[in-house]
């Protein structure tokens, strides 16, 4: 599944004004699915506590539980390309609505801790494919001149759901007395905090049923009257339709298809780029960024914090993930990605420093000293913060852009598996190395932080500015 074509040279593709409300409207519904995709993954931070209580199970247990749903996200990326390009791009978003929805019920009224595994897996099904299906149609939908800004809307999304999702569970925290075991609605909190995931993936599902196909899609299964309609309300009337039509089928036969094959070559089984593209994956997973969003709540416990304001901490840290977030969009194709990259790389192994620093501190009455205690508090803010305006978004973009065109496709999904991967075993990694010890875990973090900084200057090259055919 591929990007729509370049705008046509007379200039087909900038919506009229009329027109730019009704794209917006289709970008941010599709965008909802980024939003399940950040809601889904980070809201289990609320029920790690009572997950370990509720079925008495150690660390590894634990971390096999709470990864175990990434696992569903690569299949679910994997496959969603195919199914889209077989059933069309919105069909792909009803399928993921059910299973953020069967998810969803299944993790709050699970019978035993097998199955509540089973729905974790679900729910990374239904992440994988809203990782992948948004960003696609985006590009497929939004008029050329837009397009830039409206495929930031999924990113934006992502970081949103992060913070709505900590808010929720912290306000049902709050609800339940503090104790996210505590009875709320005939249920334990965090069941509650599970379940409430059902309102966005209903309201997901609903409006994958008010925005139309992309015309891509139609054009590649003959509905070509059909494509003409929507490139009409999506670009005007005013633009060439019968010229764009065209350029798109053009486009879809000259295309093509790169395969694992191609990415084979060099001395060590893949080409060079593809491992540059495979190590910014890897290096953005092992900073730890994760662990700020899946265990935050026991981490802050773990050092004395009382719950609700460890629920309370994790929200700040997603605000400020918005603002790096925001930060990045800004500033991405104005410095460039790899100075970006470099100033992010820098912040966060000084915020990861300090936090191990910290965290290597004996506790007293169960609590970090003082001093200690908000170094460490300000210290994770700082690394989210830095994450969050450089390797969060200019990852993406970078791995979008970096690799020649021939081989593009096959590439980033080498890439985007890579990065599952990695997510996977820092996820599972963490509760272990936690108890084994926790500034030594910050200090692995710390060192990866720095190591991606010779990395980036020797291997990645700028790619700002630069036309993908210029890739090589």
């Amino acid at each position: 599944m591929t990007s729509t074509a370049q705008a046509s040279r007379t200039g087909a593709g900038t919506a009229h004004p009329d027109h730019l409300g009704h794209v917006i409207f289709i970008a941010a519904a599709a965008a909802m699915g980024g939003f399940l995709f950040g809601y889904d993954s980070s809201v289990i931070n609320g029920a790690v506590e009572a997950i370990r209580d509720r079925y008495d199970i150690g660390s590894a247990a634990l971390a096999q539980v709470i990864a175990i749903a990434l696992i569903g996200c690569a299949v679910g990326a994997a496959t969603a390309g195919r199914i889209a390009d077989r059933l069309g791009r919105i069909r792909v978003m009803q399928i993921a609505a059910v299973l953020f929805v069967v998810s969803a019920v299944g993790s709050a009224l699970p019978f035993a801790l097998w199955d509540f595994a089973l729905w974790r897996v679900i729910g990374g099904f239904a992440i994988g494919m809203a990782s992948v299906i948004g960003p696609a149609y985006i590009a497929e939908v939004a008029p050329p001149a837009y397009r830039g800004r409206l495929g930031s809307f999924q990113q934006a999304a992502i970081v949103v759901g992060i913070a709505i999702s900590q808010l929720v569970n912290w306000g049902l925290l709050n609800a339940a007395g503090g104790d996210q075991r505590g009875k709320l609605m005939g249920l334990e909190a965090w069941q509650v905090m599970l379940g409430v995931m059902v309102v966005p993936a209903l309201l997901y599902g609903l409006l994958s049923f008010a925005i139309p196909e992309s015309p891509r899609f139609l054009i590649s299964v003959g509905k070509r009257e059909r494509a003409r309609e929507i490139l009409a309300e999506v670009e005007g009337q005013s633009t060439d339709l019968d010229a764009r039509v065209a350029e798109i089928e053009h486009a879809m036969k000259s295309e093509h298809k790169s395969s694992f094959k191609d990415l084979l070559g060099g001395g060590f089984f893949f080409k060079p780029i593809v491992w540059i593209g495979i190590g910014l994956s890897v290096f953005q997973q092992f900073v730890g960024i994760n662990v700020a969003f899946y265990y935050s709540s026991t981490l802050w416990q773990s050092v004395g914090v009382d719950p609700t304001d460890s629920f309370f901490y994790s929200f700040t840290t997603s605000i400020i993930n918005i603002v790096g977030t925001v930060i990045a969009m800004i500033f991405v194709d104005r410095i460039g990605r790899k100075p970006l990259a470099l100033i992010g790389s820098i912040g966060m192994a000084v915020g990861l420093a300090l936090e191990a620093w910290a965290f290597s501190f004996h506790l007293v009455d169960g609590k970090l000293p003082s001093t200690q205690g908000w170094v460490a508090l300000i210290a994770a803010h700082v690394f989210v913060l830095f994450f969050a305006l450089s390797w969060g978004v200019v990852v993406w973009v970078m791995l979008g852009e970096m690799f020649p065109n021939r081989i593009r496709a096959a590439a980033l999904g080498v890439a985007a598996a890579a990065q599952w991967i990695a997510n996977w075993a820092i996820t599972a990694s963490f509760p272990s190395l936690a108890d084994w010890n926790l500034s030594g875990t910050y200090v692995i973090y710390t060192v990866f932080a720095a190591l991606s900084i010779p990395f980036v200057w020797k291997f990645v090259k700028e790619t700002k500015g630069k036309a993908l055919e210029e890739m090589g």
